[in-house]
C-alpha cells in the first residue's frame, strides 16, 4: 500500500512540474486588443482582490495588520502572472492559501461562522488563477492540481473537524468545475486547430497533384512533338550525314527518358492511383551510377567537354545513395550546360573502403571558348535539392568557386544507413 501511495505520488509531482507555457494567453491573437486583454484582466483581479482581501483579514479573523498584509499580498499579487506563467502563479498562490488557513486557525481572534480554512476572497482568486491555468496546461497537469486541492482540503479539514466543511466543498467543486470546463474549451480549440493543418496539408497536396498533372500535358506534349520530329528527320530530310543521324537519334532517346522520367514523378504526385500496377511509377527502376556514363555522354552531345573518372568497387551499393550520387552529377553538369557552356568537366565518383563512403566530385574550369550562357541568373533551386540529397543519406556537400574561375560540387555520402540523429 505504501509503495502505491508514493507512486502516485511520484505521478503527481511530475505532473505539477510541467513546463510553462512559451507564450502567454492570446499571444497569437490577430489583434492587439485581444493580446492585451489577458494581461488587463490579471491585473484587475490582483487590484481588487489585493485590498479586499487584507481588509477581510483583519476586520472579519482579526488578524494582526502585519499578517493579514503579507498574506493579502501572497494571495492576490501571483494574479499578475496568471496570463504568461499560471503554473508559477498556481504554486504561490496555493502555498499562500495554505498559509492563511493555518494562520487563521492560530492568529484569529475566533472563527465561529466564517469561512474557513478558505475565506471568501482566497476561493474567488484561486477560482481565477485555474481559468488560465486549465486553458494553457495538458490534462494531467490539471487532474494534478486538482487533486492536490482536494488533498489540501482534506487535511485542513482533519485539523479543525468541528469547523464547517461549507468552503472546503465550495473551493474543490468550483475549482473542479473551472478546470474541467477550462480544459474541454482548450482541448476542442487544439483539436480544431489539427484538423485546420490537416486541412491545409491536404489542400497542398492536391494542389501539388494538380500540377504535376498540368505541368504533364504542357510539357508531354511539346517532348513529344521533339521525340516524332528527331526521329522522322533522317527520312524526311534528304542528305543528312552519319554525324547527324546519330545527333538526331541522342536527341530523340534522350526526349524519351525525360518523359518517361516525368510520368515517374506524376505518379509519385498523384493523390490517386492504381497501387501495385504494373506502371507504378514508384516501382520503376532508379538510375544509379551505371547510368552515370550515359549521363555524361548526353552532357558532351550538349557541348560540355566531360570525362567520368571511377575508382573502387561499386556493386551492392545502396540504392538511396547511388541515386543520390547520380541526382547530384545529373544537377551539376545540368548547371554547367546552363551556366557555363564549353566548359571542360571532371566527375570523379570513387568509393572510400577506409571512411565507408562514396565521393563525388564534379568541377568546371573556365571554357576554353566562352560562349554567352543560356540562363544569366539561377534561383538556387538546384544546389538546395543537392544538399537535401545529401542530407538524406547523412552526407555531406561542399561547393565553391575554384581558384580558376570553375566551380565545384563535392559530395562524400556515407554507405551506412543514416541514424535519426544524423539525417534531422
Amino acid at each position: 500500500m505504501w509503495n502505491d501511495v508514493r507512486r502516485q505520488g511520484v505521478l503527481l509531482s511530475r505532473a505539477l512540474g510541467a513546463r510553462e507555457p512559451s507564450e502567454a494567453l492570446l499571444a497569437r491573437a490577430p489583434r492587439a486588443w485581444m493580446r492585451v486583454l489577458p494581461h488587463v484582466l490579471a491585473f484587475a483581479a490582483a487590484a481588487s482582490l489585493l485590498p479586499t482581501g487584507i481588509v477581510v483579514l483583519l476586520n472579519d479573523y482579526g488578524l494582526p495588520g502585519a499578517l493579514a498584509g503579507l498574506l493579502g499580498v501572497a494571495q492576490a499579487a501571483p494574479l499578475l502572472l496568471a496570463a504568461a506563467r499560471p503554473l508559477s502563479a498556481w504554486y504561490i498562490v496555493f502555498v499562500a492559501d495554505i498559509l492563511t488557513a493555518l494562520a487563521l486557525l492560530l492568529w484569529a481572534d475566533t472563527l465561529g461562522n466564517q469561512a474557513w480554512p478558505w475565506p471568501p476572497p482566497a476561493i474567488i482568486g484561486y477560482l481565477l488563477l485555474c481559468l488560465p491555468l486549465s486553458l494553457r496546461l495538458p490534462r494531467r497537469t490539471l487532474v494534478a492540481v486538482w487533486l492536490a486541492t482536494v488533498a489540501a482540503a482534506v487535511l485542513l479539514g482533519l485539523l479543525n473537524p468541528d469547523h464547517s466543511p461549507g468552503s472546503n466543498v465550495l473551493l474543490v467543486v468550483l475549482s473542479g468545475v473551472v478546470l474541467l470546463l477550462g480544459g474541454a474549451v482548450r482541448e476542442r480549440s487544439e483539436a480544431q486547430h489539427v484538423s485546420e493543418v490537416e486541412r491545409a496539408r491536404r489542400t497542398l497536396l492536391e494542389e501539388r497533384a494538380r500540377i504535376a498533372r498540368e505541368l504533364h500535358d504542357v510539357v508531354a506534349h511539346h517532348m513529344s512533338v521533339i521525340t516524332v520530329q528527331a526521329d522522322s528527320a533522317p527520312y524526311r530530310i534528304e542528305g543528312i550525314p552519319e554525324a547527324a543521324r546519330e545527333e538526331f537519334a541522342t536527341i530523340a532517346g534522350t526526349a524519351r527518358q525525360s518523359l518517361a522520367e516525368m510520368r515517374r514523378l506524376l505518379g509519385v504526385l498523384r493523390s490517386e492511383g492504381s497501387e501495385g500496377s504494373d506502371g507504378d511509377p514508384q516501382l520503376a527502376p532508379q538510375p544509379g551510377l551505371d547510368e552515370l556514363d550515359a549521363l555524361v555522354e548526353s552532357a558532351v552531345h550538349a557541348g560540355v567537354d566531360a570525362r567520368l573518372t571511377r575508382s573502387g568497387e561499386a556493386d551492392g551499393l545502396p540504392q538511396a545513395v547511388t541515386l543520390s550520387a547520380y541526382r547530384i552529377v545529373q544537377e551539376a553538369l545540368a548547371n554547367v550546360v546552363r551556366h557555363a557552356p564549353g566548359s571542360a568537366v571532371t566527375v570523379t565518383v570513387a568509393v572510400d573502403d577506409a571512411r565507408s563512403a562514396l565521393r563525388v566530385e564534379v568541377v568546371n574550369g573556365p571554357a576554353a571558348t566562352p560562349a554567352r550562357p543560356l540562363e544569366s541568373h539561377g534561383t538556387g533551386h538546384g544546389l538546395i535539392g543537392m544538399r537535401e540529397r545529401t542530407r538524406l543519406v547523412g552526407g555531406e556537400l561542399d561547393t565553391g568557386r575554384t581558384a580558376d574561375g570553375g566551380f565545384r560540387v563535392a559530395a562524400v555520402l556515407p554507405l551506412a544507413e543514416p541514424t535519426r540523429g544524423e539525417i534531422s
